[in-house]
This record gives structure tokens, sequence and C-alpha cells, in this order.
């Protein structure tokens, strides 16, 4: 096992905002490597947020983030499990993020399960011209890959997050999953905007 210093430990932390312990470990198992350590945990959140997946959500917040030209608001409800959690600054901070963020990206659909066959119909129908061309056996998986880039800006849990364009928004949830030890989810959000 690798020793890790106090200060990678540290850093990684303030990086991440999870515990010294789970740091540490991560540090640990990924040889010193801080790059390597920030994707096990990562994949560390995804984990843990799938075995949360069946719990109840009842508490959360509603973040507001109105654009400085006044012009594009946004409301989020990020959910989570109790009013302690619901109520701690960094939780608010993460549905304050996630508010600027829809406020400057616009997605269309929050999940992919709100992709509506219609929807989905359209792009594909679009795209089948560019991969005429294409190899008869190669088109259905290259058709699929367009339709799913196409639509991976457009739904917001797909999106690279503005901030860390790393990490999705997923990626972000899951870490409030980690970090928290408690179901969160996005529950809905609205955009308005006088131009549009």
């Amino acid at each position: 096992m690798t020793t890790v210093s106090t200060e990678e430990i540290k850093a990684l932390r303030e990086e991440t905002g999870l515990s010294i312990m789970q740091c540490k470990k991560a540090l640990e198992d990924a040889g010193g490597d801080r790059e390597k350590a920030r994707i096990l945990l990562q994949k560390k959140g995804s984990e843990i947020a799938s075995k949360k997946g069946d719990r109840t959500l009842g508490a959360g917040t509603v973040a507001s983030y109105i654009h400085a030209s006044g012009a594009i608001g946004v409301l989020v409800e990020l959910s989570c499990e109790t009013d302690f959690v619901a109520k701690n600054p960094e939780f608010k901070a993460i549905a304050y993020d996630i508010a600027m963020h829809v406020a400057a990206v616009n997605p269309k659909y929050l999940k992919k399960e709100e992709i509506s066959e219609e929807d989905r119909n359209k792009v594909m129908e679009t795209f089948k011209a560019e991969v005429a061309d294409k190899p008869a056996d190669m088109q259905e998986k290259i058709l699929a890959g367009k339709v799913d880039s196409y639509f991976a800006d457009k739904v917001l849990l797909e999106q690279p997050y503005i901030k860390n364009p790393d990490q999705k928004i997923q990626d972000l949830v899951n870490g409030a999953v980690q970090k928290f030890g408690e179901r969160t989810e996005i529950r809905r959000y609205v955009r308005f905007s006088v131009s549009e």
C-alpha cells in the first residue's frame, strides 16, 4: 500500500469536499496519483448513489439563480432524505450551482427518460441521411450513436458541468450522495428567459 502525505490528502479533500478517510483511501488505492484517486472517488459515488436509489426523498431545497442581466432566472428543486442535509450550506450550494448551470446551458430535458418517442424519431429521421452511405451492418449503430450524442447536450444530467467539464451533472449529484450519505436527486427545474 502506498503511503500518502497529509498535504496530498488535504489537496484532494479541498477539490472534492469528501471526508479525509475517503480521500486517503482513494489516494492509497491509486498509488498516490491524484487524478486516478479522483476517478476512483467518482466511481464510488455512482455505486453509492445506485445503492440508495430506493430510499424516500422527504426533504430538499429550492435554489434560485438570476443572471446579472436580469433576463434569465432559474429555480431548481434538489431533493434529499432529511432536513438535516437539506439545511446544510454545502447542499444548498450544490443546488445553486445546478441552477446557475441551467441558466447557462438551457437543457430541454432533466433525464433521458423524458425524451419522447416522437422527439427521438424526428432526430433519427434527420440523421438517417448522414449514415446512408455507411456499411449496412454499421448504420444502426452509427445512427444510435449520433442520436445519443445529440440528446446528451439537451439532457441536464448528461451535460458536462460548466464549472468542471470533466464532470457531468449526474456526477455532481452522485458526489452529493457520497458526501452527505443520502439519496439525492434533481426533482425538477424551470428556466425563465425574457428573450424566449
